[in-house]
This record gives C-alpha cells, sequence and structure tokens, in this order.
C-alpha cells in the first residue's frame, strides 16, 4: 500500500475552479501505467 499526502494550497475564490481542472487531470493520470486510485478531499 502506498500512501501520498499532498497539501495542496488553492487560492480563496478558485476552488471551483481546481476542482473543474483536476477533474479533466485525473482522467489522464489515471490512465498511466501502475495507477493507483486517488481521492480527492477539501478541508
Amino acid at each position: 500500500m502506498v500512501l501520498e499526502v499532498a497539501v495542496l494550497n488553492i487560492v480563496p475564490g478558485q476552488g471551483q475552479d481546481f476542482e473543474e481542472a483536476f477533474f479533466e487531470a485525473q482522467r489522464i493520470i489515471a490512465a498511466m501505467p501502475g495507477y493507483e486510485p486517488h481521492e480527492l478531499k477539501s478541508v
């Protein structure tokens, strides 16, 4: 099992834009060889 935690500081007011961009990027990420499932969580 691999656990990687990345703290991403999003510019206030840009959260929705970030989530939309991440949604598109995750399709590319998931297509990579050796891909392990990921989660995007907000705190």
